[in-house]
């Protein structure tokens, strides 16, 4: 149970950090809000 909470957890914090609603928005802000995202995860990983 605990190790389920934790994968949950982080799967929380990913998905809140890369979900941007792609049906809202055109592509041009979709891609550019999606390479932001992007390159701050890398920069957390580094």
């Amino acid at each position: 149970m605990k190790s389920l909470q934790k994968f949950a957890s982080v799967h929380a914090s990913l998905h809140n950090h890369f979900n941007s609603e792609r049906h809202l928005v055109d592509r041009q802000t979709y891609k550019t809000r999606r390479s932001v995202a992007l390159a701050e995860w890398q920069s957390l990983m580094a």
